[in-house]
């Protein structure tokens, strides 16, 4: 899909951002004066996203959604400070242009970047994708893309972190966070089972790289022609330093036909002929990096988990009107299924 395809035919965007005070903003950040437009872009359920048009560039302008937002969700600085530690390096990321943190210029902080062209894929391929062959490059891209994100010296590119104890780290965030999110609209029974299995099964932590956070297919751009090639990763705002394997067991749990299948959930994409196999990937990323998957169940669970307490955060924003994205609707059925889910492989885990 096109990004092109997502934008809102003349939106109501005042109430996300002041146009002028942007543009006046832009005069002295970027060192010129030029005519600046905005059109609002729908996808994703997490940072709004906007088309800046100026003096013929084009960027994508990046900021939270309005409403209270959960601790150290939707940091629009942390993607920018990434972006630009990254950017020339082997990463495949978008050209950082400026960050804001000034809330009172546009009513939040926000950033931009250069706005790259080309397909982000969702539900369907794009027609210029439809071969077997590309649909198999999909699946190499992805992968050769994390190897290279994580073959990254990330001390040398300028990024700060914590080397050990990342996924105790992340348990303790994501817990902290479903403290704060679970029981606002409804509750969520099983998580709290999850949650324990996860902190008694915690594994040892390898080496240390960037990771991602949310390192899936439709997080990423592909060039708008064949072959296959994924030319940017976006939505960094999870980034930090910590276990590669996380962020390959994030893709691995997007990806094909789920080992366990909740009735009325949506088969992906990647389910579909051509595309590579979980077991594929995983061979592919361990001859790319020398690192082997382990613990698989337990990265699965906890993507599945972290997943599920994302998307509560998202639908507490639906349901009290301050949600980027109306179809975060369809979480009211989501959650609980991510969680079931969670449970099954718990439990297969358990038996093997």
């Amino acid at each position: 899909m096109d990004w092109e395809e997502n934008i809102v035919a003349e939106p109501d965007i005042t109430a996300l951002v002041d146009v002028t005070a942007l543009a006046s903003f832009l005069d002295g950040a970027l060192g010129n004066h030029a005519e600046t437009t905005v059109e609002k872009h729908i996808a994703g359920f997490s940072n709004e996203t906007f088309y800046v048009y100026r003096g013929g560039a084009e960027y994508v302008l990046r900021r939270p959604p309005r409403g209270p937002l959960l601790p150290t969700a939707h940091d629009v600085a942390r993607e920018f400070r990434f972006l630009k530690a990254l950017h020339g390096t082997a990463a495949r990321v978008p050209r950082p242009v400026v960050l804001c943190e000034d809330a009172s210029v546009i009513g939040a902080p926000f950033y931009l970047m250069e706005r790259q062209h080309g397909f982000v894929i969702r539900a369907e391929l794009p027609a210029a994708l439809q071969s077997m062959d590309d649909r198999r490059r999909i699946g190499e891209e992805m992968v050769d893309a994390l190897a290279e994100l994580h073959s990254v010296d990330w001390a040398k590119a300028g990024l700060q972190g914590k080397s050990e104890g990342y996924i105790e780290r992340q348990l303790k965030r994501w817990q902290s966070q479903a403290d704060l999110t679970v029981g606002k609209v409804r509750e969520l029974p099983g998580l709290a089972e999850v949650s324990s299995w996860l902190g008694a099964n915690c594994p040892a932590t390898g080496d240390s790289t960037v990771v991602h956070g949310d390192f899936k297919l439709d997080n990423v751009m592909f060039a708008p022609s064949a072959p296959a090639r994924l030319i940017a990763i976006f939505d960094w705002e999870m980034a930090t330093i910590g276990d590669p394997l996380a962020d390959l067991g994030w893709l691995l749990h997007t990806w094909g036909r789920p080992d366990v299948v909740v009735p009325g959930e949506a088969i992906p994409l990647t389910a579909e002929p051509g595309f590579l196999t979980r077991d594929e990937l995983a061979a592919r990323y361990a001859e790319k990096t020398g690192r082997q998957l382990r613990n698989f169940p337990f990265y699965h669970a906890m993507a599945l988990w972290k997943l599920a307490i994302i998307l509560e955060g998202l639908y507490v924003h639906y349901k009290t009107g301050t949600a980027s994205n109306p179809g975060a609707a369809e979480f009211e059925t989501r959650v609980p299924a991510l969680i079931r889910r969670a449970a099954l492989v718990i439990e297969r885990a358990a038996n093997t």
